[in-house]
C-alpha cells in the first residue's frame, strides 16, 4: 500500500491588504455592530476591558460563526487598519503555544505569555464548505492595553459585511460553489519582516 502523504502545514498570513491597510473580520451581535458600523469605530456597548480577537481569513470566520448564522454573531464586519497598527501588533504578539522554533522551551514561553499584550493562535485555514486544510490561519488576540490603540488609532474604516456572506453562502446551498467562490475576497500572503516572522511562528 503507498505511503499517505501527509500535507505540510504552513504558517502564513493571507489577507485582504494594499500598501496602507489590511482587512480583518469580526463577527458580532446587531447590538454592538450597529452603533460600530454609524461611528465608523467600535464605541459602547463594545468592551475595551476584554481580549478582541481579529481575523483576516474569510473563511475561517465563516466556520467559527456559522456564516453568520450563530448567537452573538449575526453580523459580519470587515474593519480595514492600518498596516502600522497591524505589525505593532504582531511586534507585541507572542504565540498561544509553546512553538519551539519561537521558545528554547515551556518555562520561556509560558513567563512571555503571562505578560503579553497580544496573542497569536494559529488555527486550521478553513475551505469554502468549511473543512479544515493545512494550512494555519492566524488569530490576533488584543488585550485592553491595546483595544484603546485599535479602536482610536489603527482603524480606518468599518463595513457590514453580512450582505455578502448570506449571498455566498446561498449560493453555497443552492450547489454553486464555483460562483460562490468568485464573491470571495482576494486574500494573499501579507508580507512579514524575518523579525516579526520569528516573533509570531511564522513561515518566513
Amino acid at each position: 500500500m503507498p505511503e499517505k502523504i501527509v500535507p505540510e502545514m504552513t504558517y502564513r498570513i493571507r489577507a485582504l491588504h494594499d500598501r496602507d491597510s489590511i482587512t480583518v473580520y469580526q463577527a458580532y451581535s446587531p447590538l454592538i455592530a450597529e452603533p460600530a458600523l454609524a461611528a465608523g469605530r467600535f464605541v459602547p456597548p463594545f468592551s475595551r476591558g476584554r481580549m478582541t480577537w481579529i481575523k483576516p481569513s474569510f473563511l475561517w470566520l465563516m466556520a467559527r460563526s456559522g456564516w453568520a448564522r450563530k448567537p452573538g454573531q449575526e453580523r459580519v464586519l470587515a474593519v480595514r487598519i492600518s498596516r502600522t497598527g497591524w505589525e505593532r501588533a504582531l511586534s507585541q504578539a507572542v504565540p498561544t503555544h509553546a512553538d519551539r522554533r519561537v521558545f528554547r522551551d515551556s518555562d520561556e514561553w509560558r513567563a512571555a505569555l503571562r505578560h503579553a499584550a497580544v496573542h497569536v493562535q494559529w488555527d486550521p485555514e478553513r475551505s469554502l464548505r468549511g473543512e479544515k486544510l493545512a494550512d494555519r490561519s492566524i488569530q490576533v488576540g488584543l488585550s485592553r492595553q491595546v483595544i484603546g490603540d485599535y479602536v482610536d488609532e489603527w482603524i480606518l474604516g468599518i463595513e457590514d459585511r453580512t450582505p455578502l456572506v448570506r449571498k455566498i453562502h446561498r449560493l453555497l446551498q443552492d450547489g454553486q460553489a464555483a460562483k460562490a467562490r468568485t464573491f470571495l475576497p482576494k486574500e494573499r500572503p501579507y508580507p512579514l519582516s524575518p523579525e516579526l516572522a520569528r516573533r509570531i511562528g511564522a513561515d518566513a
